[in-house]
């Protein structure tokens, strides 16, 4: 069902208008900026730009802001209990969330308990995945991504291309500004710095999102590094400088995961890595962002109980829901899930980036005996959610503007303030019915357009 928005009506009226052979101009753009995404399939290494589609996805004035109070309530929630988690775990004591839960989870490191994050802020940048249920016509979070989310630079690129290429678009409709996410990111920095220059600490080019390491560092005044950059001397990180001189680090925007980022504390044959960067942290002399031990926080199976985390933490009800959850680590769950196996999304809790994600309605009577056996074997794997008919957008494909299923990743920086940045990741799939979207399961992306008031 395509989603019914009065603004569409406006952009269609005014789209047809344009030369839509400047449409060209958007793939001549990203090549020309090395706008890509790439790939690894069957070991092999794809540098490719990131498929994209000239039709945004428009959002009202009032629904923004219906998005940003449950976004920033959400946040602040989930730092709360990471703060807790890995502090007093009242959460725990209370009887909120089962302790097993917890401690049973890989993403929960115990050698951070009592290990405080500068100005108490483990969420700074947050990408929370969103989609719009046609069912009930509200936006349903569909998952919380708290250690490294990616995709900002692809829409802020791509706005600077589309205002060049369409103007009059941008001159007759009142689209809210979104080039101030680079000032949201360097007031970030300010606020949570201890003490010195900031970087953003990149894996190097082979990275999948290496385009927007860089252009992050560059438009939040970072420096773009690699781990051969970085050394740590009597727990301060430094940088080294062309002429010798040692520069103190006190901010890293990291791009890699926690398992990474220190082959002294982590896997030991880690190549891109800082040795001892996990003692500067420790003693307070360096914000990491985000935080070590996030990876708790957006566990599939976490996800379940951030409803109850808010209710707690915050006193207050929920703005934006859960899509419908169950956990077949609890009994009458995974009774319920392995009734309705058939029906119900599987998602494997440690995966990402649309990995282990099994739609039960694809599955044969074999493949389905046998992800039973896996769930009763393993519960705490996985979780079961409602498949969920979210709203397909109008895509261009081919020529012809087709429905494609789409969801949006808004992002949240967590400095002094809690912001939601008014822009966002439309990710959509491109082939008709597909309800994997990612990016990484060959996906494309739309700019997200919220209007002014």
């Amino acid at each position: 069902m395509l989603e019914n928005n009065a603004t569409y009506n406006q952009f269609f009226d005014l789209f047809q208008q344009q030369d839509h052979a400047r449409l060209a101009g958007f793939d001549d753009f990203m090549q020309r900026q090395g706008v890509t995404f790439n790939l690894y399939k069957n070991d092999q290494f794809i540098e490719q730009t990131f498929p994209f589609d000239a039709i945004p996805r428009i959002i009202a004035a009032d629904e923004f802001a219906h998005l940003s109070r449950g976004l920033e309530q959400r946040v602040g929630a989930l730092n709360a209990f990471l703060n807790d988690i890995y502090g007093e775990q009242k959460i725990i004591k209370a009887g909120i969330i089962p302790p097993d839960f917890v401690f049973g989870s890989k993403a929960y490191l115990p050698a951070f308990h009592g290990c405080r994050a500068p100005q108490d802020i483990r969420t700074h940048i947050s990408g929370l995945d969103l989609v719009k249920d046609s069912v009930s016509n509200e936006w349903l979070i569909l998952e919380d991504n708290l250690r490294v989310p990616s995709g900002a630079s692809y829409p802020l690129s791509i706005r600077r291309a589309y205002r060049q290429l369409f103007p009059q678009l941008f001159e007759k409709m009142p689209i809210a500004p979104s080039d101030n996410y680079g000032h949201l990111l360097s007031s970030m920095y300010e606020h949570v710095n201890p003490g010195g220059i900031s970087v953003v600490l990149s894996p190097g080019r082979l990275n999948s999102a290496f385009y927007e390491h860089g252009y992050l560092a560059r438009i939040s005044d970072a420096r773009l590094v690699t781990n051969s950059d970085l050394f740590v001397d009597n727990n301060v990180l430094y940088l080294k400088s062309f002429n010798g001189k040692r520069i103190r680090v006190g901010v890293v925007y990291r791009r890699l995961d926690d398992d990474f980022l220190d082959p002294l504390n982590f896997h030991s044959d880690s190549m891109i890595g800082v040795p001892n960067l996990m003692s500067v942290y420790r003693a307070g002399n360096v914000a990491l962002l985000n935080a070590v031990g996030n990876g708790i926080a957006d566990d599939k199976g976490i996800y379940y109980f951030v409803p109850k985390m808010i209710r707690y933490y915050l006193g207050e009800e929920p703005i934006l829901s859960n899509a419908p959850t169950y956990l077949p680590w609890f009994e009458d769950d995974r009774k319920f899930v392995l009734e309705n196996l058939h029906k119900l999304v599987i998602k494997d809790v440690a995966e990402a980036g649309g990995y282990g994600v099994l739609f039960g309605s694809k599955l044969s009577q074999q493949q389905l005996a046998d992800l039973a056996a896996h769930i009763q074997a393993e519960p705490r794997r996985f979780i079961a959610q409602e498949l969920i008919e979210f709203y397909d957008i109008p895509t261009q494909v081919d020529g012809q503007i087709v429905p494609r299923k789409s969801d949006l990743r808004m992002y949240i920086v967590h400095g002094k303030d809690i912001t939601v940045w008014a822009g966002g990741l439309t990710r959509f799939a491109r082939e008709a019915g597909n309800y994997l979207v990612n990016s990484s399961q060959g996906g494309g992306f739309k700019d997200t357009w919220i209007m002014g008031a």
